[in-house]
């Protein structure tokens, strides 16, 4: 009898379960979704947040230095800057400090402060830049100073209107001056008023007055104005006050009364130290002095 064994060769066959249509794929999805939810969470959280605080946290970590900065609080420095979107936000004052390349040069596109100009300097430079760009017209552009800031008014004249008689689209002769005056004070950061004022001529019809006429011009001079420049979150006030403030009170139905008032305001200035000092959205500027002259 023989002793030799027999080999037996056993095959083990791994039975996986659910092959393709297991469950693994569904870790590797879930974490995808939670990538998602989590970037659309912090897209949500950025647009909620203010375009000054936004900002002012991209600057501080443009800026950032672990051995100068550390510790300081990015929310509590004032010093203005230009950001990327145009408004004003606050950085680090020690960004400009001397002695580091290339920071000095931010200063150069920081915005002067509301006031850092006076009335009478910016009486001055509007006067010089109306006289150059309107040549001919320069017994219809007024500049004066007053209580609460600086007045621009754009007076009718007979033969060479603003408007067309009862109408509210300004006319070449109109948006001539708005474009002057639009290039002369689009980069003053102050706050602007605009407007509308007519004549004492009445209409015959009760469901269009003046009221309204006034009113429509101060608008369409406003459109004009951001047409050539003019930034519309500077603007404070755009109203009509129809007659109730004659330019010449002794002949309320002069075509000098029909006019656009453009106010550069400066609230709490020298010249607006009382009472009714400052220009205010909630009441008209006060009527012009009668030593108005043109240019």
């Amino acid at each position: 009898m023989s002793n030799q064994k027999n080999i037996i060769i056993k095959q083990v066959k791994k039975n996986i379960v659910g092959g393709h249509h297991g469950g693994s794929w569904k870790v590797a999805y879930a974490d995808f979704v939670t990538g998602m939810m989590a970037f659309f969470l912090l897209m949500w959280l950025i647009s909620m947040v203010s375009p000054e605080k936004r900002a002012r946290v991209a600057t501080y970590y443009k800026h950032f230095s672990l051995f100068e900065q550390s510790g300081s609080s990015i929310m509590s420095q004032k010093t203005a800057i230009l950001s990327e979107t145009g408004g004003e936000v606050s950085v680090p004052k020690e960004y400009y400090d001397k002695g580091d390349k290339g920071k000095g040069e931010k200063k150069d596109v920081a915005k002067a402060d509301p006031g850092a100009v006076t009335p009478e300097k910016l009486q001055e430079k509007l006067k010089h830049d109306m006289q150059a760009k309107l040549k001919g017209l320069e017994d219809q552009i007024m500049v004066e100073v007053f209580p609460g800031g600086v007045r621009i008014q754009l007076v009718d004249k007979a033969g060479q209107p603003i408007f067309p008689l009862g109408g509210s689209a300004p006319t070449e002769v109109g948006r001539k001056m708005l474009e002057a005056v639009a290039g002369s004070i689009k980069d003053v950061p102050n706050k602007i008023a605009i407007e509308g004022h007519t004549d004492a001529l009445s209409y015959s019809s009760n469901r269009y007055t003046n009221w309204e006429l006034s009113t429509e011009r101060a608008s369409a001079a406003r459109k004009e104005l951001e047409t050539f420049g003019l930034n519309p979150d500077s603007l404070a006030l755009v109203a009509g006050y129809a007659a109730t403030l004659p330019l010449i009170k002794d002949n309320p139905n002069d075509p000098r009364n029909r006019r656009i008032s453009i106010i550069i305001q400066y609230p709490g200035s020298a010249e607006g130290a009382g009472a009714d000092a400052s220009v205010s959205a909630s009441s008209p500027t006060p009527p012009p002095s009668s030593s108005s002259t043109p240019l």
